[in-house]
């Protein structure tokens, strides 16, 4: 049965690495969620204090992943077309470009969202195209370091590396 479930978690610890590039997976949730399951379904059990310390962290960091991606796009003067471009340039880049596509896909997605804000003005199309992309980049990164991190504590507890 102890099986079953480390399967389970490694399902879900995969998925949540996914979920840090795909926007509608929420990542370190599914991630944190995984550990939960291992811990408490398991023989194998962290520190409470240490469950309480990453949940917090794991809500931050999804919180602050859409908060980056909304800064990103105002403080280069963007609006809501340009947000919503980046999120769809993501879907159809991954789908129709893999894996070129995550950075491709945001980037041209806010550029014409920008672009159908800004009229004619090109220039500030792709300035906040740029600001668009280095959101997105920088939720993307630090999603993805705690779904690692929160794998790491996975196998290191099932394996006892460290």
């Amino acid at each position: 049965m102890e099986f079953l479930i480390i399967f389970i978690v490694i399902i879900l610890l995969l998925i949540g690495l996914i979920g840090c590039i795909i926007p509608a997976l929420p990542g370190p949730p599914i991630s944190f969620l995984g550990l939960l399951v291992f811990h408490f379904f398991t023989n194998y059990h962290f520190e409470e204090d240490m469950l309480w310390l990453l949940g917090a962290v794991v809500v931050a960091i999804t919180f602050l992943d859409y908060w980056l991606q909304v800064y990103g796009v105002k403080k280069f003067g963007g609006g809501r077309k340009a947000i919503n471009g980046t999120i769809l340039g993501l879907v159809l880049g991954l789908l129709l470009f893999p894996p070129f596509g995550i950075i491709i896909g945001p980037f041209i997605g806010a550029f014409l969202g920008a672009k159908i804000e800004a009229k004619e003005d090109t220039n500030r199309a792709i300035k906040i195209a740029m600001g668009a992309l280095a959101g997105f980049l920088g939720g993307t990164v630090l999603k993805f370091a705690v779904s690692i991190y929160i794998t790491i504590l996975f196998v290191n507890q099932l394996l006892g590396i460290f």
